[in-house]
């Protein structure tokens, strides 16, 4: 292997272990300039609370249609924060806690702390005051992370009992705080096809991961990405510019190849990928509210950053499986791809084992966003009005473009005119999801 061949190489994997970092960067630099979608943008350290449930306008990866969304970004470089949260009356919630790499490290809601009103520090790294009496702390790993807050909706009617109980989630500064360090800006000298490289570097320095992951990095230092000071990215050689380039496409491939086909595991002849294990890749900071065990933990490092990547690119912020478990399906039961050109039935004969509920979420191919659609249905699952089940109590649900015929609109999840990727949530998983007893049933093609 030449040398060029061994920088690409080594890019290639340095873009696999950074997007997620840089992604996620750029999506919390959008909450903090407009937001997207139902998320209305502003400060840090404030949440800002969707009043809808998530449409096609909110171009999201993956984003659900079962919860109403409340989302804060926090920089922590000021000090601690106290947040409280509402008593739900026993409905589900959940506060998903995501570092800057995108590892989940902390939740609070029905699964992990339960329903009550409650008290919680939120702590940036190295803090070592005192909590208020009562407060459970929740450690944060780098000074900037997100709270992903979703409330369980049961539609538009339903909306004003999830507003009061938004306007019951509070943050506050604990003591006096000190000034924001906010994002690390990158240096605007660099070179523009090495952009993403620059970012990169100033966001791994911003935010150094754990010693384990420290060590991994310096393995990146022939790329520049350990470079301190200005970009190495302005006067670069030829040679590492083109390995950096050429890197950058061959990691950007791996990342979809993983999206696609190694978001999940499939069981059996089952044509859908259990994403059960898919956010699994925080390996070293596990805070209130998550496993910390092996059986939840993605076995070693190079797979885990795959995982990272994959779970970025086709479902940003998801949840650990122990807290929503997610299944989805490119083809349907004789092994060819979902398209909106024909048309399909999904038949469930039980519901899905769950603690909470289900649903079951269309989205198109390749960027995983709900599709305008006339009946302006994005989703179906056990909450749905309407819904007619079968005389031995199973449910079939059509999968298609265009309106189906009479007595099958109840149960109609519109798919878009082209591919499609359908996605089922289940919330607080049962047993049977969580030890992968349970596989949904095969996508069918109808014989016309």
């Amino acid at each position: 292997m030449t040398d060029h061949d061994e920088l690409t190489a080594l890019a290639a994997e340095a873009y696999v272990y950074g997007y997620p970092l840089v992604y996620n960067a750029a999506m919390i630099a959008q909450l903090g300039h407009g937001g997207f979608g139902s998320i209305p943008g502003g400060p840090p350290n404030t949440f800002g609370h969707a009043d809808r449930l998530a449409s096609p306008g909110d171009e999201f990866v993956s984003v659900n249609n079962d919860t109403v969304y409340s989302i804060a970004w926090l920089d922590l470089s000021g000090g601690p924060l106290l947040l409280r949260v509402p008593d739900t009356g026993g409905a589900y919630y959940v506060l998903q806690f995501v570092d800057a790499w995108t590892n989940n490290f902390a939740y609070i809601g029905r699964r992990a702390t339960g329903t009550g009103e409650g008290t919680y520090l939120v702590t940036p790294p190295g803090w070592t005051g005192t909590p208020p009496d009562g407060a459970r702390v929740v450690e944060a790993p780098e000074y900037m992370c997100v709270i992903v807050g979703r409330f369980a909706c049961d539609g538009p009617d339903d909306l004003p009992r999830v507003a009061a109980l938004q306007q019951g989630l509070t943050l506050a500064p604990h003591g006096t705080p000190g000034p924001l360090t906010g994002l690390p800006a990158p240096d605007h000298a660099a070179r523009h096809d090495l952009a993403f490289w620059e970012q990169l570097r100033v966001l791994m320095a911003a935010f150094p991961p754990g010693e384990d992951e420290g060590d991994h990095q310096m393995r990146f230092a022939a790329l520049g990405l350990l470079h301190e000071g200005a970009t190495p990215y302005r006067d670069t050689s030829d040679a590492l510019a083109a390995a950096l380039v050429h890197g950058l496409a061959l990691g950007k491939e791996h990342v979809e190849g993983a999206a696609r086909s190694g978001f999940g595991d499939r069981r059996g002849d089952s044509t859908w990928q259990m994403a059960l294990h898919a956010f699994d890749y925080n390996l070293d900071h596990l805070g209130l509210g998550c496993v910390d065990s092996p059986d939840w933990k993605t076995p070693g490092r190079h797979a885990a950053h795959l995982a990272r990547a994959a779970a970025a690119r086709a479902g940003l912020w998801g949840n650990h499986g122990y807290e929503a478990a997610y299944a989805v399906t490119f083809t349907d039961a004789d092994g060819e791809t979902l398209d909106g050109g024909n048309t399909y039935t999904l038949t469930f004969p039980s519901p899905p084992p769950v603690d909470a509920f289900w649903s079951i979420t269309m989205y198109d191919t390749p960027d995983y966003y709900l599709v305008d659609n006339a009946a302006n249905r994005y989703s179906i699952g056990d909450r749905t009005p309407g819904l007619v089940y079968e005389d031995d109590g199973s449910l079939v649900v059509y999968l298609q473009h265009t309106l189906p015929v009479e007595g099958e609109a109840a149960n109609w999840l519109p798919t878009p005119a082209g591919g499609f990727r359908p996605m089922l949530r289940m919330y607080q998983p049962g047993k049977d999801v969580l030890e992968g007893h349970y596989l949904p049933p095969d996508i069918r093609r109808t014989v016309l």
